[in-house]
């Protein structure tokens, strides 16, 4: 019997297969050489330090109680168990302007994932007629009806709190400006896991949409930011 090796043995084909493949192999060997030397190489290179532009000090603002939202993201228990900015730097300072807002009377609105609809942080948690949107993305307003009962509300101006501003509250910022909301960022309300991720996400929020790197009060259609005792209702 004959194998399909031995008819092949000599011929012309296999030769040029197992010179291709020799051919493949050494290309490839060398590729990886070349690869692990360039890593190598750029591993050795000292880091470029850049300076970023100093934050813009939070603004001092009034807001129209009856036109304004607040927008509370992540305020759970899931998170703010594994992230300690959450409790010790958001928290405090979010527990009495929660009761300033109640006491103001604006539309308060909630988003987070399914599972953590409800446990929210009882400092902040939602009550009876809150708006509340079971989100799958980071910005609020992809896929939900947040817009719609916003809109129906009369809400041009939106606070947003939360976990966190590299994340949610940058993406939904994003979401409502182009929205033609205005937004406000109480700076002691969010935060993240580090402080350099917690600068770059303050940066972020004043460079997107309709940018406002001079953090203008009140920019329209932009995002503002404050603090909370900056904050006042009318």
């Amino acid at each position: 019997m004959t194998f399909e090796a031995d008819r092949l043995h000599g011929h012309p084909l296999r030769d040029f297969n197992v010179t291709r493949l020799r051919t493949i192999l050494l290309i490839s060997t060398a590729s990886l050489a070349l690869c692990g030397g360039v890593a190598q190489a750029q591993s050795n290179k000292p880091m470029q330090t850049l300076q970023m532009p100093a934050m813009p000090d939070p603004a001092r603002i009034t807001l129209n109680s009856k036109t304004t939202a607040l927008m509370v993201l992540d305020y759970v228990e899931d998170i703010c168990a594994t992230q300690p900015n959450c409790r010790s730097q958001m928290l405090p300072a979010m527990t009495p302007f929660m009761e300033r807002v109640r006491k103001a009377g604006l539309i308060v609105a909630y988003g987070t994932r399914a599972q953590n609809m409800t446990h929210w942080l009882k400092e902040v948690a939602p009550v009876e007629g809150d708006i509340k949107i079971v989100n799958t993305a980071q910005d609020r307003f992809y896929n939900t009806d947040l817009e719609k009962l916003l809109k129906a509300k009369g809400i041009t101006t939106m606070i947003m709190v939360g976990w966190k501003i590299s994340g949610s509250v940058t993406y939904t910022s994003v979401g409502a400006m182009i929205r033609d909301y205005t937004v406000v960022i109480p700076v002691d309300t969010t935060a993240a896991s580090t402080d350099y991720e917690t600068a770059i996400g303050f940066y972020n929020v004043l460079n997107s949409g309709n940018a406002n790197l001079t953090n203008e009060p009140l920019k329209p259609k932009s995002v503002t930011l404050s603090r909370t005792d900056l904050i006042a209702f009318q």
